[in-house]
């Protein structure tokens, strides 16, 4: 740890820093809802990847975002986040969702002008569950 505040780095690099979570629309955070948080690669002090997206004019945002103030946004008193995607765990109800079963979903492929065919796409799927009763299906 260093003692020293905005100490330089090898080779002329500077330290870091994400975007605030913020709607360009709104101009606001106060209609944030996180979707999904992951680490970083390389991993970076005090950084994640971050997407949410703003209820009130629905654009939807990706980038990475100082920790603190993701957290900042999750902790607030009535925040309903729907389904959360956290390192790998998908989390409803403030818990993870347990895998159930696995399949396999199909979409249907389209036929397109001068003997052009886009076929079936068959996707291994696990199926996951709340203890509230909410379930989805993702890809595996």
């Amino acid at each position: 740890m260093s003692t020293i505040s905005n100490a330089h780095r090898p080779g002329g690099m500077q330290r870091p820093s994400g975007s605030r979570p913020w709607c360009s629309e709104c101009h606001t955070d106060q209609h944030l809802i996180v979707e999904s948080i992951e680490a970083l690669h390389p991993p970076q002090e005090d950084l994640v990847d971050v997407s949410y997206t703003c209820v009130e004019c629905d654009y939807f945002y990706a980038h990475p975002a100082n920790v603190h103030e993701v957290a900042a946004i999750l902790n607030r008193h009535g925040q309903v986040m729907g389904v959360l995607q956290f390192g790998g765990e998908y989390f409803h109800c403030g818990t993870p969702m347990n895998s159930v079963s696995y399949g396999t979903s199909s979409i249907p492929g389209v036929e397109l002008p001068r003997r052009h065919t886009i076929h079936d796409v068959h996707l291994p799927t696990r199926l996951l569950r709340c203890g509230c009763g909410f379930q989805m299906e993702v890809p595996d």
